[in-house]
């Protein structure tokens, strides 16, 4: 069995995976949503001392499979600095004393390996990764090859929901906040901008939606004059730009890009709106759309279980003394590998 830890922000995951049949045995995530609320964010000092008394807690219901462990996983990158050392020194210090390999996984990485949980999917495939701190499509081609081949350039589709939810007074996190209010709401009542729609740049870019969202707050009287109603056309409006922008750039990406299979993952990806439409996107270019389960798409530590099975048979182990955290230039370049 390989454990995996994830702590790349503010959810404390710990799994347990099984080699041989890839299942789950144990997988625990808690959430620290209520203690980063009142911020509006997540505030990195906060999280990093709540995974310190969170992480041994869930690790001791993991001890009845040590005797079996194999390896030991954990996320190295990208994150919140001191978020990640918690989850890092616990990973070193199980693979010291245990004497078994440690493997270091990239975060991003690990949600696409989180389509791979409970279910085969094939290779090669086009991802658009959407959470907190990422917008991206990536061509994966296998364990070793992945290129980012879109990015934003500015705010993530996550961050940009948390960021209008905190504008409306809704609290943390936004994305479901905005996701249930826009259920009761009229999307075109206001008429906020879709991001580069006349440019021919193949990126990202939702800060000057952001803004657009929070001048119309302003002329609404600012959270406080807000009526129910206001926040859910507003809400509605605003994932419905979200969904424009992401299309027409992914149009762009699909009329290039032959390969069939295409995913959606990342905490943003439960967004039901917006699978919904990519599933009329894909059904136009004639493309099989992948998700993964929904307790899987934000932060957990699974994925990272799962994508540390294929580094196991590969061996792709790293020194207990010499894992940390770490960007290189071939990922600021574009390439995940």
């Amino acid at each position: 069995m390989i454990l995996s830890i994830e702590s790349s922000c503010d959810d404390s995951s710990i799994a347990i995976t099984e080699i041989a049949t890839k299942k789950v045995l144990y997988h625990k995530k808690i959430s620290q949503e209520a203690e980063h609320s009142c911020y509006g964010g997540v505030v990195p000092e906060l999280a990093s001392r709540l995974h310190a008394v969170t992480l041994p807690k869930i690790l001791e219901e993991t001890k009845p499979y040590f005797e079996r462990l194999k390896a030991v996983a954990v996320t190295n990158q990208p994150g919140l600095g001191v978020t990640l050392l918690e989850g890092i020194a616990m990973a070193k210090t199980l693979a010291s004393l245990q004497k078994i390999p440690l493997i270091s996984v990239h975060h991003l990485k690990g949600h696409i390996y989180s389509l791979f949980i409970e279910k085969e999917t094939t290779l090669p495939l086009l991802v658009l990764l959407i959470s907190g701190g990422h917008t991206q499509v990536i061509r994966v081609e296998s364990f070793e090859r992945m290129e980012i081949l879109a990015t934003s350039i500015d705010d993530s589709v996550g961050e940009s929901f948390d960021k209008v939810a905190k504008m409306m007074g809704l609290g943390y996190p936004g994305g479901p906040l905005i996701e249930e209010l826009a259920l009761k709401g009229d999307e075109d009542r206001f008429d906020l901008p879709v991001p580069l729609r006349n440019s021919k740049l193949i990126a990202f870019s939702l800060s000057g939606l952001k803004n657009a969202v929070r001048l119309e707050v302003e002329k609404l009287g600012g959270a406080e004059g807000m009526s129910e109603q206001d926040r859910c056309d507003l809400s509605a409006s605003f994932q419905k730009a979200v969904k424009l922008h992401l299309l027409q750039k992914s149009k762009k990406i699909f009329k290039s890009e032959r390969i069939k299979d295409f995913a959606i993952v990342g905490g943003a990806s439960a967004n039901k709106y917006i699978r919904g439409a990519y599933e009329e996107l894909c059904n136009e270019f004639g493309k099989t759309l992948h998700v993964a389960p929904l307790q899987y798409c934000s932060d957990n530590a699974a994925m990272i279980g799962r994508y540390a099975l294929e580094a196991y048979e590969k061996k792709a182990f790293i020194d207990p003394y010499e894992i940390d955290i770490v960007v290189t230039k071939k990922q600021q370049a574009g390439m995940l590998l």
